[in-house]
């Protein structure tokens, strides 16, 4: 089992920034690949940002360059930096480890952009 944990949600303002954290306690988490979704009411859950064990990362469409997703093995923890946040990127996010073919989720944070 993969506990994970996010932080780092909440309001702002369009333009803003916010930096989402995604902590994975456990000895393996170097080789889980890990990722980033988001949902809103009434859509099925896309894909923000992925990245692998080996670093390679991917992004959805709607991206363009705004958010950046980064791990830090030592601390067990995936981070998704995001800038230039629109009221359409309102949802909540939740982070996403795959390991040796299981996926697990965390429950999600909020993330509002608004004025």
């Amino acid at each position: 089992q993969v506990q994970l944990v996010e932080s780092g949600g909440g309001l702002v303002q369009p333009g803003g920034s916010l930096r989402l954290s995604c902590a994975a306690p456990g000895s393996i988490f170097r080789i889980y690949n890990m990722g980033w979704y988001r949902q809103v009411p009434g859509k099925q859950r896309e894909l923000v940002a992925a990245i692998t064990s080996g670093f390679s990362t991917t992004f959805g469409d709607f991206v363009k360059g705004r958010f950046t997703i980064s791990r830090d093995n030592a601390k067990n923890t995936v981070y998704l930096a995001m800038n230039s946040l629109k009221p359409e990127d309102t949802a909540v996010y939740y982070c996403n480890a795959v390991v040796t073919g299981s996926a697990y989720w965390g429950r999600g944070t909020q993330v509002t952009v608004s004025s």
